[in-house]
């Protein structure tokens, strides 16, 4: 399938909808989710457990703490035990902001003229106090970025030994818990699709981590050790720009490591190896993380300018080219396809048996995860004004919430029925999903990240 070339001058693509791996981070006495230790959290799922959660906030209420982050960054935040990481990237001159929504004229031809400084912070889970600080790397970028990108969108990971922080252009870089760096590793920059700029974050799995970088030069898939940095094996790809982190699915068969793509989504084993291809329509730009649920696999692809914009549910158990025909029977693997059905930006949100979709420019369904059969179409969120979306919607409690590019977070129940209960706000442009963990919420806006909780009785 040929992929769309010209879309820099409709859309920009989303930085903060990838999340790696499959890290499961849930208390088995108390099965409340205790750390959150990549995007969307335990399975990629977006899914969290605790009774305590807070259901309300504002710029008030609820506030446990907030701290400054310096730079620009849209990577979420992560958490393991006392530690909430973000990263940033400092710039020595003025940047052009990013505008919110979907818009013309955001490309740049050249890299950002100014010096800047790759930083990883780690900032204290019960008092929001810098624990420490590390520079990673200074100098002028290499690539160009798209004003609503930046030089640090990638989400790390952390198995609770060691947090890698991946720049993209710059490099993946391993430190311990107390800040020591212990390796780091370097591609350098290819160029992107209308200079997007890179943005999917690494996969963590057992002793090794999965990067996948696809650009407009040379494609590849990789696979380092986590304890030294050294490459296990690397595997080009026949791909342009995508920006879908990979994920690994673990299920009865086998574990596998997904990666989507505008032209193939494809499959490998742990040592490499392709062990299947889903040569289907796909939209132009591919964004969303896959995960799973229901012994399902769900993939999605849905640049907002394309007419094809796919959700596809497949069974564990795959092998050879999955070829989708108009006019033939879908193959065995392949449990249900929504040709029109998928966001742009957000991932999709499978919770109970109901898989709720997030549209960019402030629209909201609901289908059957098991069948892919509506349960509801699209639904305006807001009648009165656009309302953009970025982040990808996440669930507890029986509760979705889904967080606007204005930092208003709209909260439905759960189920069949389409039922707004409330909106939070806060007061600063928001792109990066939240991270969730032992009764709280960790909210980043642009310049602050925010610990929300319940008061302590």
């Amino acid at each position: 399938m040929k992929q769309t070339q010209n879309v820099g001058a409709v859309v920009i693509f989303a930085l903060l909808i990838f999340s790696p791996g499959s890290l499961f981070a849930v208390d088995s006495a108390s099965g409340e989710t205790s750390d959150w230790t990549q995007l969307r959290g335990p399975g990629a799922r977006g899914v969290a457990t605790g009774k305590d959660l807070p259901e309300k906030w504002s710029a008030e209420e609820n506030i446990r703490w907030v701290a400054d982050v310096d730079g620009r960054g849209w990577s979420c935040p992560i958490v393991h035990g006392d530690h909430v990481f973000v990263t940033s990237a400092i710039s020595a001159g003025d940047e052009k902001g990013a505008k919110k929504g979907l818009y013309f004229g955001g490309d740049q031809s050249k890299p950002s003229p100014h010096e800047h400084v790759w930083m990883v912070w780690s900032f204290d889970f019960g008092n929001g106090k810098l624990r420490w600080k590390q520079e990673v790397h200074r100098g002028k970028p290499e690539m160009p970025r798209h004003i609503k990108n930046n030089y640090a969108p990638e989400t790390q990971v952390t198995d609770g030994k060691m947090v890698y922080s991946y720049f993209g252009d710059v490099g993946l870089f391993a430190h311990d818990m107390d800040g020591k760096p212990r390796w780091k590793r370097s591609w350098g920059g290819f160029k992107t699709a209308n200079n997007w700029g890179s943005a999917a974050s690494p996969a963590l799995h057992e002793d090794r981590i999965v990067v996948v970088n696809d650009n407009d030069e040379k494609s590849f898939i990789e696979a380092l050790d986590k304890t030294t940095g050294e490459s296990l094996w690397r595997v080009d790809r026949v791909e342009t720009s995508n920006w879908s982190t990979p994920y690994v699915w673990k299920h009865a068969a086998r574990t596998e490591i997904i990666t989507p793509g505008s032209r193939l989504t494809r499959s490998y084993g742990l040592d490499g190896e392709l062990l299947w291809e889903l040569d289907a329509p796909m939209s132009g730009i591919t964004i969303s993380t896959p995960y799973s649920a229901h012994d399902l696999l769900y993939v999605s692809s849905g640049f907002v300018a394309s007419d094809k914009r796919p959700i596809y549910a497949i069974r564990p158990g795959a092998s050879g080219k999955l070829k989708v025909e108009k006019g033939k029977d879908l193959p065995k693997s392949i449990a249900w396809i929504n040709p029109t059905a998928a966001p742009y930006n957000p991932s999709t949100l499978v919770y109970g048996d109901l898989l709720y979709v997030l549209y960019d420019f402030g629209f909201f369904a609901c289908y059957d995860a098991k069948t892919g059969e509506e349960v509801y179409g699209k639904q305006r969120i807001r009648e009165d004004q656009k309302t953009h979306f970025t982040s990808s919607p996440w669930a507890y409690n029986d509760r979705i919430f889904c967080l606007s590019e204005d930092s208003d977070c709209y909260v439905f129940r759960a189920g069949r029925k389409y039922e707004l209960l409330h909106v939070n706000s806060l007061s600063e442009m928001c792109m990066a999903t939240p991270a969730i963990a032992r009764g709280s919420i960790f909210i980043r806006t642009v310049s602050k990240l925010y610990r929300i909780a319940k008061p302590t009785p």
